[in-house]
């Protein structure tokens, strides 16, 4: 009677421990950043950890993405700056395509994009060129860079 009662009790364990792991998929899913026209702090500034398991044209990303914004109206400017000590990339996967970017002699060395940006939603993946993991700071603003 009682091996009976514990195969009864199985499913019921088997569905609460099911629910924990998607509980903590979901909790490593980026929080989405609502991007307003004249948002502030302007820069608006996220951390995060580069890199991840996954091999891509744009180095080593995550799983998952490592920022997700939202820009609730389309900006007729807006710049996104990746820094880290690393050899980070960024690769943003949205309503006008997918870019990388990588870093060059222009932004001073960190990837860097800057421009229109329509309404919709970005995935962000901070990668890296190396195998190695980083701490980066992403920094949006709708501020231009003197002189340029």
């Amino acid at each position: 009677m009682k091996l009976h009662t514990l195969f009864k009790s199985v499913p019921s364990v088997l569905i609460l421990a099911m629910s924990l792991i998607a509980i903590n998929a979901n909790s490593s899913q980026a929080e989405v950043v609502k991007i307003n026209p004249n948002f502030e702090p302007d820069p608006l500034i996220l951390k995060g950890q580069s890199g991840g398991q996954n091999s891509s044209n744009c180095g080593n990303i995550g799983a998952a993405p490592s920022q997700v914004i939202q820009v609730t109206e389309s900006l007729p400017y807006l710049r996104l700056t990746v820094e880290s000590s690393g050899q980070p990339t960024l690769l943003i996967d949205g309503p006008g395509g997918r870019f990388c970017v990588l870093a060059d002699s222009y932004s001073g060395g960190k990837p860097e994009m800057s421009g229109y940006w329509p309404k919709g939603t970005y995935s962000l993946h901070v990668g890296e060129l190396s195998k190695g993991e980083h701490t980066y700071t992403l920094s949006i603003s709708q501020q231009k860079k003197a002189g340029k």
